[in-house]
């Protein structure tokens, strides 16, 4: 009885660390600076650094529901923020001036922005491809540009459960969601 305990303890150990899935991040808060008089902000356009057309305007979509779900701060209307960038003629993933920044965030109510890059492709594992995602974010303040908070990470759907047990491996939007909520935690 105790060995079949012993056996059944020690496969449930195991398929528990096979079950998780590969996200990690590393993140910077700026020291001495409160982001409570961040109340209101806008996320830009992301550069697309590689993947299907469209990738990176999918995660920004996810950017602003989890921005609101979370209710780190309120977000200005996408289709406002990316009607004033074509009036500013502000190419995505283009480098913005200082007086650019303030003149936008007086423009659109703002406090800061959300900027970043995405990069999605697919990793093979034994003939098997999963969704791989790395995300960059920051935080930049609308008056003085500098970079308040910034995280960069990584979310991959393989799972060593899934190659085991034959379940469904996580989607690309289901990869991109999680890497997102850790990312945005990290600004806690």
């Amino acid at each position: 009885m105790r060995t079949k305990l012993a056996v059944l303890l020690i496969l449930l150990l195991v398929t528990a660390g096979c079950g998780s899935r590969q996200i990690s991040h590393e993140s910077f808060m700026r020291e001495g600076v409160s982001l409570a008089y961040v109340q209101r902000v806008a996320v830009l356009p992301l550069e697309n650094l590689g993947g299907g057309a469209g990738q990176a305007e999918r995660v920004r979509e996810i950017v602003i529901t989890q921005v609101l779900a979370s209710g780190l701060f309120d977000v200005a209307d996408k289709g406002r923020v990316d009607s004033v960038l074509r009036e500013e003629a502000i190419a995505p993933g283009a480098a913005i001036e200082d007086a650019t920044l303030r003149r936008l965030g007086q423009t659109l109510g703002t406090e800061a922005f959300i900027l970043g890059s995405v990069e999605q492709g697919t990793e093979s594992r034994g003939g098997a491809a999963y969704p791989e995602i790395n995300l960059t974010l920051r935080l930049v303040d609308s008056e003085s540009g500098l970079i308040l908070w910034q995280a960069s990470g990584r979310g991959s759907g393989y799972s060593v459960s899934d190659r085991l047990f034959g379940t469904t491996p996580k989607s690309a939007f289901q990869v991109t969601l999680e890497l997102v909520n850790s990312l945005l935690r990290s600004m806690h």
